[in-house]
């Protein structure tokens, strides 16, 4: 957690300076532009895909130790992204100027639709080498790609702007995935070459179609969020206009960023370890509510301060013409207490082999998200993308939080139900505030981050132990009279 921790700390530093040079270059139209571009690239890769990178990872958890199974799902691994990639690059190339009509209204956009058909192919061509270094756990090899790609996509995307303005956009979206592919690519070619030959089509077509069989249900769920996502923002353009888009766009690439932290973070390896345990229902239990209390313990004091601290950090982040996004940062960032909840329980379902479950989790906040928005859009206006953000997260966590009673036999650790209720009154509270008073709501907010930091660091010492480079810290806490036991 600690290295893919401090990768995307980096990511994310490198992603602020992105957003920054884009939003004082282009102004909300190019970061509404871009986000559009981005939803397209994540909604045909999610399709693409057949979610075989999560099914690949816990494929490849299970077979390690067994060189020959190790091999083949390997082979098969990097074929099915290679093939599923080219297919997805020539689709969208032929419906280029279809797509570009329905998403801008405008056919002039088609050429930039094509080339990212190339984005996508190189998408799926690096999840294929991620996933292999996630699921053989090199999780050192897997922080050091997150940087360099982050690196080296900002230096080439920043440049495309600098010198085509709103048109270097696309080249802008290219340069993540390349490069993060060029970066995959040198860590797993370091590792023990395949020691089996090319496995048959009866052999492949065994080994890939259960993971296809799994990954369709990441792939689905996957796909209706950035499938409503995508419709979210053309809905805002046409009843709005492309600024309110890039407003949306900006409070929800500050939410996504930091909960994006987290869930990569603790995901890397909190999937392959939950997997190996799954079956044993005292040791899934233990790891689901270390997660959910690490979560918490580490989330909740930034989303109080992401709260309070909205206005400034939506001008530091971007501009003084992205003031709308304030509001929709605040509520939102309430809603991330509940999807910060639910994310570790989720996730048990897919360790667990139950693609139905994974899926209707999914589809079921999308559903709700899209409803709200499209009944409240006219009448309540951007406001509402992030109420519905937060109500449907509430409901996404009642209903993930009962199937995981019946399916995981999931049971809450007292620190756990502290933990999130703490969280969930003092973010509502705080938002009631800030909404009336912004100057005083940020003062406390920085003030109940403080306390809440020092609670959250004594759960997680607890969590990790107080030995080593600990210790200094679990001493002030016992000097304190509050020891880690």
């Amino acid at each position: 957690m600690l290295v893919i921790g401090s990768a995307q700390i980096v990511n994310i530093f490198l992603s602020i300076l992105r957003m920054k040079v884009l939003a004082v270059l282009l102004g909300p139209s190019g970061v509404g532009l871009l986000s559009i571009y981005n939803s397209l690239q994540g909604m045909v890769s999610n399709a693409a895909g057949l979610g075989m990178k999560s099914s690949g990872v816990r494929q490849l958890a299970n077979a390690k130790g067994e060189e020959q199974s190790l091999s083949r799902v390997r082979r098969i691994l990097l074929a099915a992204h290679l093939v599923q990639g080219v297919l997805a690059m020539l689709s969208v190339w032929l419906l280029r100027e279809k797509i570009s009509v329905w998403l801008l209204g405008d056919p002039t956009y088609a050429l930039e639709v094509a080339l990212l058909g190339i984005a996508i192919l190189l998408s799926l061509l690096m999840n294929a080498q991620t996933a292999l270094l996630q699921g053989l756990r090199r999780i050192e090899d897997l922080g050091r790609v997150t940087v360099l790609g982050a690196m080296g996509g900002t230096a080439v995307g920043i440049l495309a702007i600098w010198i085509y303005g709103q048109a270097g956009l696309v080249w802008f979206v290219l340069a993540q995935p390349l490069t993060g592919l060029a970066a995959a690519l040198y860590f797993t070619r370091r590792l023990q070459k395949p020691n089996t030959s090319h496995p048959s089509i009866t052999e492949t077509w065994e080994i890939w179609k259960p993971m296809a069989r799994l990954g369709a249900s990441f792939m689905f769920g996957g796909l209706a969020v950035t499938g409503t996502l995508l419709i979210v923002r053309g809905l805002i353009t046409q009843e709005l206009n492309l600024n309110a888009a890039g407003q949306f766009a900006a409070a929800w690439g500050i939410s996504m960023t930091y909960v994006g932290l987290l869930m990569g973070a603790m995901g890397a390896d909190y999937y392959p370890r939950l997997t190996e345990v799954i079956h044993d229902r005292e040791a899934a239990n233990r790891l689901m509510n270390d997660q959910l209390q690490l979560c918490l313990a580490i989330g909740g004091p930034v989303l109080l301060l992401l709260i309070g601290l909205a206005p400034i950090l939506i001008i530091l982040l971007y501009s003084d013409q992205f003031t709308q996004a304030v509001t929709l940062l605040q509520w939102q960032s309430v809603g991330n207490v509940f999807q910060l909840a639910t994310w570790p329980l989720a996730f048990g379902f897919a360790a667990l082999a139950k693609p139905k479950t994974y899926l209707l989790t999914q589809v079921a906040f999308s559903v709700i998200f899209l409803l709200i928005v499209w009944v409240g859009l006219p009448v309540i206006g951007l406001k509402i993308t992030g109420i519905a953000f937060l109500v449907s997260y509430f409901l996404y966590f009642i209903l993930i939080k009962q199937l995981a009673k019946r399916l995981l036999a999931f049971r809450p650790q007292v620190v756990s139900s502290k933990l999130l209720y703490l969280h969930v009154t003092l973010t509502l509270a705080m938002l009631s505030l800030v909404l009336i008073e912004p100057v005083i709501g940020g003062l406390i907010a920085i003030i109940l981050g403080v306390v809440t930091g020092i609670i959250g660091g004594h759960v997680v010492l607890k969590k990790i132990g107080s030995m080593g480079r600990t210790a200094p810290i679990a001493r002030i806490y016992a000097a304190c009279g509050w020891p880690i036991k």
